[in-house]
């Protein structure tokens, strides 16, 4: 393994075990602060059950994503000196903002986990917007920062050097909104089917109480509102893409010649040594049309490019195949949950709602979510390769020339392995917990919790 292979390793598994954190970050504020409000609305003790099991559950995730998203930080400069030195002064400005919106995100989780019988019912859930929104706020300024990676903006160069730089033009590059507004969506989707899941398994396993079908229904709408939102940001980025990365385009698609009217590939294997796409499923004309809006549009094959500029159209058009069939899949599974839920209202509430087999297929889908984002950043990220900065600088030149970066590579991930371990079990032993004392109706001071539950919320 070269040192610059294994840099590129070392980075990509920090980056899928941080992503994982961060996604959770974003979505279950989201869950804290529906199912307080339902409390708040109705008083139903089932309500703030659920929210306090969650901020439990929040607090352990929080704390690991912190570290995780720690050691990537000193990654950046420890494995790419070149790149941060070359870069650092024109993406500082979102790196600097997502540390405020961080620490803004932890004073009020602090607020938040601690606040249960200091703080009025409302002022508590009050405390859980900041949470969501600076959490959201805080992947989306380094979202920025990699989106710049993909759209170099706000600067000029000159003999090699970059001058005249602004900040702000850098943050808001080109590509911003479009990964923005993809990623955000994702999170809320993987959130809302990962605790979707819990909750199913828990009712298939002879749970069917009031508690679970609570958690299973305000989980899967989180995904319901979000997922036939994605395919249209999909198709937001896919023409980005087509405009101003072609390369990327190709790879992802397992395009190699260069045509007028090309067709769409579903699935197949690109064998680059013969520059075709086996076993594929072909729809003629189809990625013209939706690269360019134009059937007979001419789309740029591998080909067109110097064979050193080639992504690997291998790892590229598998990861963009299962990312798009995740999230095609996820839009017919929340049809078909609130489809059900139609029918058997309609029917006057006969019959169990939902069946066992749509409770098979939600548990089934519980890690699709986050299956789809990291192939999603795997297109994102090797796509744009050979450059670490698309048509500036190489990932090669960027490495560091200190030599011997396998034996870090296994030191960090025996690391990642640690705190996967330790909050897997700490969630393990959350779950296995008795739920917590129903609390009074919201205006009633909240109950504090016991020592048992001072301790699982620290």
């Amino acid at each position: 393994m070269t040192d610059l292979l294994a840099a590129r390793v070392q980075m990509g598994t920090s980056l899928a075990f941080h992503i994982v954190f961060a996604v959770l970050g974003m979505g279950l504020p989201i869950l804290l602060i529906v199912s307080e409000g339902l409390w708040l609305r109705t008083g139903d003790p089932v309500y703030i059950a659920l929210t306090r099991r969650w901020a439990k559950g929040f607090a352990i995730l929080f704390a690991v994503g912190a570290v995780s998203g720690t050691i990537l930080s000193f990654e950046l400069g420890l494995l790419w000196p070149e790149f941060m030195r070359y870069a650092g002064g024109i993406i500082g400005l979102p790196f600097s903002a997502e540390g405020f919106a961080f620490f803004i995100e932890a004073i009020f989780l602090g607020l938040y986990l601690y606040g249960w019988d200091r703080l009025s019912p409302r002022a508590h859930w009050l405390t859980a917007f900041p949470i969501a929104i600076s959490g959201t706020l805080s992947a989306i300024f380094v979202i920025s920062a990699n989106a710049w990676m993909n759209s170099p903006a706000g600067f000029r160069l000159v003999n090699g050097e970059a001058v005249d730089v602004d900040p702000v033009a850098a943050m808001f590059n080109g590509a911003w909104f479009q990964q923005s507004l993809h990623m955000v969506l994702a999170a809320y989707i993987a959130t809302g089917l990962a605790v979707a899941g819990l909750y199913a398994w828990g009712i298939l396993r002879g749970r069917d109480d009031a508690y679970h079908r609570a958690g299973l229904t305000i989980a899967i709408a989180l995904a319901a509102v979000f997922a036939p939102l994605q395919p249209l940001s999909g198709d937001i980025s896919a023409r980005w893409v087509a405009e101003n990365q072609p390369a990327k385009l190709a790879a992802l698609e397992g395009q190699f010649r260069t045509e007028a009217g090309a067709d769409l590939s579903i699935g197949g294997w690109p064998d680059v040594e013969a520059r075709q796409t086996r076993f594929a499923i072909r729809i003629p004309n189809g990625l013209s049309l939706l690269a360019y809006r134009d059937p007979n549009a001419v789309v740029q094959g591998l080909e067109a490019f110097p064979r050193a500029d080639w992504p690997d159209p291998r790892i590229v058009h598998v990861a963009f195949q299962l990312m798009v069939g995740i999230g095609f899949g996820v839009v017919f599974l929340v049809a078909w949950y609130w489809l059900s839920a139609w029918r058997h209202r309609r029917r006057g509430h006969e019959g169990r709602f939902p069946g066992p087999w749509l409770l098979r297929a939600v548990v089934f889908a519980a890690p699709l979510g986050f299956v789809a984002i990291e192939a999603g950043w795997t297109v994102t990220e090797v796509g744009r390769q050979p450059w670490i900065i698309y048509n500036v600088m190489r990932t090669s030149e960027a490495v560091t020339p200190v030599p011997g970066q396998f034996v870090a590579l296994g030191g960090f991930t025996a690391v990642y392995g640690i705190l996967a371990v330790t909050a897997a079990a700490l969630l393990i032993r959350l779950g296995r917990q008795p739920l917590p004392e129903l609390a009074p109706e919201p205006g009633a001071p909240f109950s504090s919790p016991g020592t048992e539950e001072r301790h699982a919320v620290a």
